[in-house]
């Protein structure tokens, strides 16, 4: 029989007596240790289990569907390279690679773009799939997808059974970790077969988060109630086409897309046109697709081989989106073994995982770029309901009805009736600033603004959403087009068929011609312009079409050697059709422009030039308030030593300046004091951009009203500028203490790098797994080295240079490319977050694309069997 053991609690009155401190000291280490042993029991757990999902990069692997083997080279960032015998093979790899390395956020994103979130997640994404199920992207996309010729379906379905065979073998945990946690809260989720019409869908969360306006739009008519039309125009200024550049000074006449090209090597003047120079559902929306907020918008230019060190072109794009982890961007070279009609693909770039084909890149003979086109694509319309009915031309129109049923993760499921007139779905109710709007209507006729006239149609307020991308496209059978463009009329001949979302677009081909051409499915409006909600009830304010491909702008081969994009006009006042009142001001385009005839006139222009260029992170507000405050002293000594930080600045927002640190503090807090803080009603602060030309004309207009501001005591604009310089400084005091050589723009702009789905949990410890950084950064908004924030809510970055590239049309070997984190959706995969130090110093790294430097830069090989 064993002897009893004496508990370990018992008291042993003959053991020596311990300090009350000892004794303490000894129980919090107990208590430590074995904390200790848990969290090394759970961290074993969570590395055995994240790793069970890591992608095998070597070896064979048989893959049922295949029709020959397909070889998988990478490198060590994980970027794969395939070669397929076939298009069939090709995509089908391309599928069964996305789903190694991002299948989570694979099928994350079509639970967005499906409004099925809560599915996953239970009821607390009701609202936000409301809102994308009244919007039917998954159901257009359903319809695209039919309406694909044989040839380009054949490729969605190759890519969906190349995802499916992957998954075939991967379920759960094995798929990725994130199911792991997934099956926390939801037991019984199972993975669904990929279809094509996921992949098409993907396309329309891409449109929503570069959709232009509709937020300026909203916001004018939010604020139409407590600001004069005068005010509303002061606040949204007009593009300043006196000072800041367009994309197209001159449209190029060019042959009709189809044509057989016969271009000119140097632009054509004699045939050319002269110009001149959501707290609310919505941010719900934004936080899962990528902000549509401070910063949208891209950089692109390419430089002809005339001015170039190789004798041929450069090509730059760095698109600006939403900061996620992982990147929204994954790097990949498609490959045919023999490149042939049948099999006609050699192309190499960044795409979207989810997607067959290459987004932005360049294949064996041309390259090319996006920025986002900034036209106005959106309205919203006044609708006039009546029961089941609406008012349009003197009549009562049934509403077009639809029940969407909503399955809730641990709860029942829900139905919700979507109604929708001629104009669009109806979206108030949905979201806070729509049902604003329909409480209380404001409208834009005739260039003015005004509530809805007494003879309007009687009835309850509603707001309807009209948007391209609610209409069935053709974007799903462009991205092959483009990756098979050899010359700029195949260019074109794609660009035609991109119609959704709208961009710039630019090329460079190895014969040495470079072009622009504007795409995309461009509204054509009625009587009003687009700027606010337009009566849903009169058609006169419909959409009557769309501007004609042939009529839309075009640059090929300009005398000036370059072009730019920087989400800027587009064109001059004088084009025949309204493209929108909202453009990005065009501080960056002007900021590029301004490096590239620098560069120019250096020259020769070398691709060292361009990765500069994007680096740049000169601040025009920066040295607008450096000029504004020479000579103004506030009688606040640490205030007034601030200041002379000023004086001594470069006005580039690096991240180790402190200068840099305090100028845009001093930026935010005056137009917080201003616009802003003691208002009875705040202005709108999205778009620096907007409020860099806003404030710039202020500072020429002592005598403005802005400049006071009764709750904040001040009176007029030197009294303004010193209660804003004190406000800054002792906000940064707060940030970084009061010693001005520990301030720094980089720790105070910090990206933080939020895992799109589980890292905005709540739950500390399951953020802590997905999440990384903050990691220092300089730039700024409205800088070429676009790192936005913001204005007046937080310093940290938010959208970002999402990816950088450089092609070089001399020697694509001698390309070069990063993006944002790294090629891995899987939480610690050694790819995970391996770009981002890269990134902060926008470094690029080698673009392999011939055989031999692919063979080269080769770490692992893959052979996918059937």
């Amino acid at each position: 029989m064993t002897k009893p053991q004496p508990s370990p609690y018992a008291v042993d009155d003959t053991a020596p007596r311990r300090s009350v401190g000892r004794t303490v000291g000894i129980t919090l280490f107990s208590i430590l240790a074995g904390l200790i042993v848990i969290a090394l029991v759970a961290v074993g757990f969570v590395a055995y289990t994240a790793q069970r999902s890591f992608p095998q990069l070597s070896g064979e692997v048989k893959a049922a569907g295949l029709e020959a083997e397909v070889t998988v080279q990478r490198d060590v960032l994980g970027i794969p390279t395939i070669t397929a015998d076939s298009s069939h093979d090709l995509f089908f790899a391309q599928g069964y690679v996305h789903a190694q390395d991002r299948f989570w956020e694979m099928d994350f994103r079509r639970h967005v773009t499906s409004g099925r979130l809560s599915e996953m997640f239970g009821a607390s994404q009701l609202g936000t799939d409301e809102f994308l199920r009244t919007l039917g992207w998954h159901a257009i996309a359903e319809q695209e997808v039919d309406a694909l010729d044989a040839t380009e379906r054949a490729y969605y379905d190759a890519y969906a059974e190349g995802v499916n065979a992957y998954l075939a073998d991967h379920q759960g945990a094995d798929a990725s970790f994130e199911y792991a946690v997934l099956g926390l809260q939801n037991s019984d989720y199972e993975i669904e077969p990929w279809t094509p019409a996921d992949s098409v869908a993907w396309l329309k969360a891409m449109a929503w988060d570069l959709r232009s306006n509709i937020e300026s739009e909203t916001e004018r008519a939010v604020m139409a109630p407590d600001f004069t039309e005068a005010e509303i125009d002061e606040l949204y200024p007009a593009y300043p086409f006196d000072r800041n550049p367009v994309i197209v000074p001159k449209i190029s006449t060019v042959p009709t897309v189809g044509t057989a090209p016969d271009l000119p090597e140097t632009d054509a003047s004699t045939s050319s046109i002269e110009w001149t120079e959501v707290g609310s559902v919505i941010e719900a929306v934004g936080e899962l697709l990528g902000d549509a907020g401070e910063g949208i918008g891209s950089n692109s230019w390419v430089v002809s081989g005339s001015v170039t060190d190789t004798g041929m072109p450069l090509l730059a794009n760095d698109p600006h989106l939403g900061a996620s982890l992982p990147s929204v961007w994954h790097q990949i070279q498609l490959k045919c073994s023999d490149v042939t009609e049948a099999c006609p693909f050699d192309v190499a770039g960044f795409g979207f995982s989810g997607l067959p084909g290459v987004v932005i890149g360049h294949n064996a003979r041309v390259a090319w770029g996006f920025t986002n086109l900034t036209t106005d694509v959106t309205d919203l319309y006044l609708e006039k309901i009546d029961g089941d009915s609406y008012w349009y031309d003197g009549a009562l129109v049934p509403l077009e009805t639809r029940t969407e049923t909503f399955k809730v993760a641990g709860g029942d499921d829900v139905q919700l009736e979507v109604r929708a007139t001629v104009n669009g779905p109806i979206v108030s109710g949905l979201t806070g600033d729509f049902t604003a709007i329909a409480d209380d209507p404001y409208m834009g006729t005739g260039g003015s603004v005004t509530a809805p006239p007494a003879d309007a149609p009687e009835g309850e307020d509603a707001v309807s959403l009209r948007w391209t991308a609610l209409q069935p496209g053709t974007t799903a059978s462009a991205i092959f087009a483009m990756n098979r463009a050899k010359d700029f009329d195949d260019f074109r001949g794609a660009a035609a068929l991109f119609d959704v979302p709208a961009q710039n677009l630019i090329y460079a081909d190895v014969d040495g011609n470079i072009g622009y051409q504007t795409p995309g499915k461009l509204p054509i409006r009625g009587a009003g312009d687009g700027s606010m909600p337009q009566p849903g009830w009169d058609s006169a304010y419909a959409w009557q079409g769309y501007i004609p491909f042939e009529e839309l702008p075009v640059s090929y081969n300009p005398r000036e050697g370059y072009i730019v994009t920087a989400n800027n006009a587009i064109v001059g006042p004088d084009y025949p059709y309204a493209l929108t009142r909202d453009w990005d001001y065009g501080w960056r385009a002007a900021r590029i422009t301004e490096l590239v005839e620098r560069a120019i006139a250096k020259g020769p222009v070398t691709a060292d030039d361009l990765n500069a260029i994007q680096a740049d992170n000169y601040s025009f507000i920066g040295m607008r308030l450096t000029a504004a405050y020479a000579g103004v002293t506030t009688g606040d000594d640490e205030t007034d030593a601030a200041l002379e930080l000023l004086h001594e600045w470069d006005a580039q927002n690096s991240a180790d300046s402190a200068a840099a640190a305090y100028a845009n503090v001093l930026w935010d807090t005056l137009a917080g004091n201003m616009f802003v803080d003691g208002r009875d009603t705040a202005a709108p602060m999205s778009g620096q951009g907007r409020q860099f030309l806003v404030m710039d004309a202020l500072l020429d207009d002592e005598t403005s009203p802005w400049w006071t501001n009764d709750e904040l005591g001040v009176d007029g604009m030197t009294d303004m500028l010193k209660r804003s310089a004190i406000d800054a400084y002792e906000r940064l005091v707060d940030a970084q203490g009061s010693n001005p050589s520990r301030w720094n723009w980089g720790n105070l702009h910090a990206l933080p790098l939020e895992n799109g789905s589980f890292g905005t949990s709540g739950i500390a410890p399951i953020e802590w797994l997905f999440n990384r950084g903050p990691f220092p950064v300089g730039g700024g908004s409205s800088v070429v080295n676009a790192t936005g924030w913001d204005l007046t809510q937080s310093f940290s970055t938010v959208t970002v240079p999402s990816m950088r590239m450089i092609v070089d049309l001399s020697d694509f070997d001698a390309s070069r490319w990063n993006q944002l984190t790294g090629q891995s959706g899987h939480a610690f995969h050694t790819n995970y977050i391996d770009q981002v130090a890269s990134w902060q110093k926008a470094e690029l790294t080698p673009w392999a694309f011939s055989a031999e430097a692919v063979e080269a830069a080769t770490t692992d090989t893959l052979v996918l069997t059937p």
